[in-house]
């Protein structure tokens, strides 16, 4: 993000805003529907992370200079506090956890697609709020390790770490409901 482009949505500028939101929201709200998996509750998250942020513009407050790690911090924070109020609900039913061509797949293996994209989702609901963010920024987001590091507020070695582990965890956590 360019920082003329924040300081014009700073001053007010509606058609700076407006570019913000539609460079950013897509991501975030992809970013909302893989962590959540209900279209109604990625919406909401996407329009409560940008309300937040207009709020924070109008108090002279909001990102300096990393607006996506802003962005995807204020949204990670929400779908926590989401799942803080309702622990246990379900995700709704996914077509799958990484975009694919609908019409290439016949029905029977859109369905074991569907039923393994619900696996790895109930699985990576095991992992810590942290591990699950940093995995869903690498492998769906596709985010560097840097770009990661400057979304979480963690150390890129701190990173990696997150990762190595949630990888490892979620490997075994797939092996006991294989074996089960």
């Amino acid at each position: 993000m360019n920082e003329p482009l924040l300081e014009s949505a700073r001053r007010g500028d509606q058609q700076a805003i407006a570019e913000i939101y539609d460079g950013y929201a897509p991501a975030i709200y992809r970013y909302a529907y893989r962590r959540l998996g209900h279209q109604h509750v990625a919406q909401d998250i996407t329009s409560q992370t940008f309300h937040r942020f207009l709020r924070a513009l109008r108090n002279g407050g909001g990102p300096e200079r990393n607006l996506s790690a802003w962005l995807y911090r204020v949204a990670h924070n929400l779908i926590v506090d989401h799942y803080r109020r309702r622990p246990s609900e379900p995700p709704a039913d996914v077509e799958d956890v990484v975009l694919v061509d609908d019409e290439a797949l016949s029905q029977e293996a859109q369905l074991v697609q569907g039923q393994e994209a619900r696996r790895v989702r109930a699985a990576l609901q095991q992992l810590t709020p942290l591990q699950q963010q940093v995995i869903v920024l690498r492998f769906l987001e596709e985010m560097s390790i840097k770009e990661t590091a400057s979304i979480t507020g963690k150390t890129e070695g701190a990173v990696k770490a997150l990762q190595y582990r949630g990888i490892n965890s979620l490997r075994r956590i797939l092996e006991e409901q294989n074996e089960a």
